[in-house]
């Protein structure tokens, strides 16, 4: 990432150094995820859909430790690869919203609540910001080369019901209280950045 482009991090000494941890990172271009994996202060597995694991590609994304997903079910092979990455204190890498878009975490799909709740792991919320703002010359599904994109990390914060209830309205009210805590977050980060 540091050959190609030019990563400002902010706020990396936020992340724990050890134990379970989830990157709630929001999501408009597709260099996000390996933005975040090339700067973030530890190694981080993330969820990706089954369709980028084709080929040589699909080799690659298995051998470094990301999870293929399939988006269209419940994928309980992936589920249980993801749990186990917080099971043995590791950082799993979630797009809380699913897919890419605007990325500015408007709508949250529930698995992000019930990995924070499940696998006992605070969340931390990591923004990409200026990954999207325009298209490089040379390759346009690209940002331009050497130009800044920065990632910012927030807080951590646990989601989980105080009471550990495990029910669908906790998980429910769980994903709203990750919601506020994330637009906050996206909020402080384009102020910090000027983005």
């Amino acid at each position: 990432m540091y050959g190609l482009w030019k990563p400002r991090v902010l706020g990396a000494w936020r992340v724990p150094a050890t134990g379970p941890l989830i990157f709630a990172v929001n999501h408009a271009h597709n260099i996000d995820g390996p933005m975040v994996m090339g700067v973030a202060p530890r190694p981080t597995h993330f969820l990706i859909k089954k369709e980028a694991f084709a080929g040589p590609l699909g080799r690659f994304l298995t051998g470094i430790g990301q999870i293929e997903v399939d988006r269209e079910s419940t994928d309980r092979t992936a589920i249980a690869r993801a749990l186990s990455v917080l099971r043995d204190g590791g950082v799993l890498g979630i797009f809380p919203e699913g897919t890419r878009g605007e990325g500015d975490f408007a709508s949250l799909r529930a698995g992000l609540a019930y990995f924070a709740v499940r696998g006992g792991a605070p969340i931390v919320p990591v923004a990409v910001l200026g990954s999207s703002e325009r298209p490089g010359r040379l390759i346009k599904a690209l940002p331009p080369l050497r130009s800044r994109v920065d990632v910012v990390f927030g807080d951590p914060f646990e989601a989980g019901d105080p009471d550990g209830r495990r029910t669908r309205k906790a998980l429910d009210e769980a994903t709203e209280r990750i919601q506020k805590q994330l637009t906050a977050h996206l909020e402080n980060a384009r102020r910090l950045t000027g983005r």
